[in-house]
């Protein structure tokens, strides 16, 4: 029988954050419900997103809100329980979830912690944050433009998803593992044209990352099954884990085993990865 660990690795369960696993757009929820929208909207035409967002968390800052305040908007935000019961799902089972997201570590962490399901990730991939010593919120990207770019035409300057998925298609045991990519933005076209046969993708349908695949669907290797509800959210990756599961089962006799540890958040480029916080 193999190892609880490569059992894990077997079936590989990728999730986008904002308007994925969350209905909403985080940074939309933060500025919009704390007051910064007016200066979010004269900066917006000014400034790339990424570094848009570290300068609202410092007029957030201005204005006396601290992270504490940022930490309870975003607990207040809604999560459809299909969602929460699905990501619970997949890992009791034996998938290994990683968060691939343009959103942050800070956002991410709180809303996947709030919610109870953080321990069910083993990574998180996004643009790193920290409080500094001022108590402000600081928000980096995860490729620094201006010492590694990344060179990819399809992917924003702060992070190309497509190169975050080839890390993980390069790591040990890959070669056995099926993955599961779930998104809805431009952002994910890119990781799921690295997405190969015997994979599949899940395009939140009518936004864009369904519209880019729909407008040339013989691009996509992996097989795609679009959703458009927490319902069929949790109805088609469940179906599409016992597949896989079913096929390990019979091809390898894999062993499932759930891996509950707290997850780490990876970053690429020039930044270390680091332990995420308990």
């Amino acid at each position: 029988m193999a190892a609880p660990a490569a059992a894990a690795a077997a079936v590989e369960v990728l999730f986008d954050f904002d308007k994925t696993i969350i209905q909403w757009d985080s940074d939309d929820w933060v500025i919009t419900k704390l007051g910064a929208a007016d200066a979010f909207n004269r900066l917006r035409p000014t400034m790339r997103w990424n570094s848009l967002m570290d300068r609202m968390m410092g007029e957030l800052h201005a204005q006396g809100r601290s992270a504490d305040d940022i930490r309870e908007c975003l607990r207040s935000a809604p999560l459809d329980a299909h969602v929460l019961s699905a990501i619970r799902t997949a890992s009791a089972l034996g998938c290994d979830l990683k968060v691939v997201s343009d959103a942050n570590s800070f956002f991410i962490e709180t809303v996947l912690e709030h919610h109870g399901v953080l321990g069910c990730f083993s990574e998180i991939n996004t643009n790193p944050a920290r409080v500094d010593a001022q108590g402000r919120l600081r928000i980096s990207p995860f490729h620094d433009p201006t010492t590694s770019p990344h060179g990819c035409s399809l992917c924003p300057d702060n992070m190309c998803k497509g190169k975050i998925i080839q890390r993980i298609q390069g790591t040990d045991g890959a070669k056995n593992k099926h993955f599961i990519y779930i998104g809805d933005g431009k952002g994910d076209y890119c990781p799921s044209l690295k997405l190969g046969e015997g994979d599949y993708v899940m395009p939140k349908e009518n936004y864009p990352l369904w519209n880019l695949i729909s407008s040339d669907p013989q691009l996509i290797k992996a097989e795609v099954h679009p959703w458009s509800s927490g319902e069929e959210f949790e109805r088609i990756l469940l179906k599409l884990v016992n597949k896989l599961i079913t096929l390990h089962a019979h091809g390898s006799q894999l062993d499932y085993k759930c891996n509950m540890s707290n997850p780490v958040s990876t970053e690429v480029g020039h930044h270390q990865t680091l332990p995420v916080p308990n």
